[in-house]
């Protein structure tokens, strides 16, 4: 029997920006694949950046890696953590990257004279790409990022429309979402904003096969009947998502309204019932009172927007959960403890943990130098995240006796650069995908701390990161109370510390945040949340 053709859903928002374009995708991804279906998801963003590297973490969130080394917007980090798959660089496309890619094969001669234009070479670049990122699979879910209407998206919306036309219409399914805002004045959920963006993605050429309506409480009743009658969209084909307590209940909640199985009508798919057992487990986990609740010191720098650090916020919670316990994440923002002489003891006073994430530049780092300074001293558990081992190399440094110890990054021309860049990628600090990037094996050292947590010696992990341990002061560590139980056995470079004399003390110089998974916590946070139990 021949393979039957990839079926496409296309995502798309409306009235505004940070609806949850990215949960509804992965939540659609989700229960598809509960129902026995292979699925991939795509984001097409419509920023003219070649990738999410060097995007602005305080306005756009973390800056997701996957295993092949791409530097991507946060969303991937929700497909990754709902349908637990590995996404690639298949899975990202930026404007920059197509863009780019159009002028150097115009630059080469590959449009053999003709003029270069929007539609149909860029439209139909976009197009090939997301064919090519759907292949092998049964479903592909592509979300379109920005607001329908933004100029940056308009290319990616006649893609979209095209490539219904290309592919048939019983091949692919457009769902919209759009706000649903409450007026308290008169008890009332109105619906002329959603009614608005509907008309207005119909002007582009896409009428929506589904609509699902975001609001701050649940709709009252008559808005499924106002949003079918104005919007053109059959009642049983709108889902109305309040906001929910944890965004792993969206699933659920999509599949309570039946969402899911239109899409499959539509698709002419026939599945199995699905199989959400386990996913169910997960929301009990995510929405229980636990008696229990461990308090952890987060040593930050970007403190403008909590999606900076959104896969470890959610790899700390899932670990928590696995113990029986919820977690209180406390900011300290690393900056106000940069000067000389600054005390950051009092401001760790309380703390069960506390966790150094990733980061790049200046500021802060003498902060976070200096949380990890008192984490040896205090015998607090710590756990440090790619900057999060630099630091901790450094304050066990500076704790033994070495005060100037400092990394490239500080004092380029410092005596005891302990933290020192790789050779090819000096004079590159500023640029996008200059880095080690993506998944690096790494040796455990047998019976170290690391090795216990994994129970394993090989492990493979990924990377985003410039600084490197400079192995030059490896053979001081042991002075220093630290050894490296981890090594890369291509590079020779140091991807794992841990405290000798410490109760736990453990860090990274990948990120493990990026592998945890809502139904299985990734070994490294759940051996810190039970070292913040004891």
């Amino acid at each position: 029997m021949a393979k039957q053709p990839t079926k496409f859903v296309f995502v798309t928002g409306g009235v505004l920006s940070g609806l949850g374009k990215g949960i509804t995708a992965a939540s659609i991804g989700n229960l598809l694949k509960a129902r026995g279906l292979t699925v991939n998801l795509q984001k097409c963003d419509p920023y003219l950046n070649v990738d999410a590297g060097l995007l602005n973490p305080r306005e756009h969130g973390e800056c997701f890696v996957t295993k092949d080394g791409a530097e991507t917007d946060l969303d991937l980090g929700h497909y990754e953590r709902f349908v637990d798959e590995e996404m690639t660089s298949a899975s990202s496309l930026m404007s920059g990257r197509v863009l780019l890619k159009l002028i150097q094969d115009e630059r080469a001669g590959k449009f053999d004279g003709d003029d270069v234009q929007i539609i149909p070479h860029l439209t139909g670049a976009i197009q090939d790409w997301i064919l090519k990122a759907g292949e092998g699979f049964d479903v592909h879910v592509v979300e379109i990022g920005g607001t329908v209407g933004d100029y940056e998206s308009l290319s990616f919306i006649e893609a979209i429309r095209e490539l219904g036309v290309r592919v048939g219409p019983e091949n692919c399914v457009y769902v919209h979402v759009v706000y649903l805002p409450y007026l308290g004045a008169s008890n009332e959920t109105k619906t002329k904003p959603a009614q608005n963006s509907v008309r207005e993605l119909r002007g582009l050429g896409i009428t929506p096969d589904i609509l699902v309506g975001r609001s701050e409480k649940l709709a009252n009743g008559s808005v499924k009947k106002k949003l079918s009658l104005f919007g053109g969209v059959a009642e049983e084909a709108i889902a109305l998502l309040p906001n929910a307590p944890s965004i792993y209940q969206v699933p659920l909640t999509l599949e309570d309204t039946g969402i899911a199985d239109v899409i499959t009508r539509r698709l002419g798919i026939k599945t199995k019932n699905p199989d959400l057992k386990d996913w169910r487990a997960v929301v009990k986990q995510a929405t229980t009172n636990y008696d229990k609740t461990v308090k952890i010191g987060f040593i930050a720098k970007y403190m403008d927007n909590t999606d900076t650090y959104m896969s470890v916020f959610e790899a700390l919670k899932a670990a928590a959960w696995y113990n029986g316990c919820s977690v209180d994440i406390s900011w300290v923002d690393a900056s106000q403890f940069d000067a000389k002489g600054s005390d950051i003891s009092n401001a760790m006073q309380g703390f069960d943990g506390i966790l150094v994430p990733g980061g790049f530049g200046q500021r802060g780092l003498e902060g976070k130098i200096k949380a990890a300074q008192y984490a040896i001293k205090s015998h607090v558990p710590y756990l440090g995240l790619c900057l999060g081992l630099q630091v901790a190399v450094i304050g066990a440094a500076r704790n033994s006796g070495i005060v100037d110890a400092t990394t490239f990054e500080l004092d380029p021309e410092a005596k005891n650069i302990v933290i020192n860049t790789m050779e090819d990628q000096k004079g590159k600090h500023m640029t996008g995908g200059t880095m080690r990037l993506g998944n690096y094996d790494c040796v455990l050292e047998k019976n170290s701390l690391a090795a216990k947590i994994y129970g394993s010696k090989n492990i493979t992990e990924r990377h985003r990161h410039r600084g490197e341990c400079n192995n030059a002061y490896r053979d001081q560590y042991k002075d220093w109370g630290i050894r490296a139980s981890g090594i890369n056995p291509e590079n020779n470079l140091v991807e794992v510390i841990e405290g000798i004399d410490h109760p736990f003390f453990l860090a990274s110089q990948f990120h493990p945040e990026f592998k945890s998974r809502p139904n299985r916590p990734h070994p490294m946070f759940n051996g810190f949340i039970q070292a913040c139990l004891k």
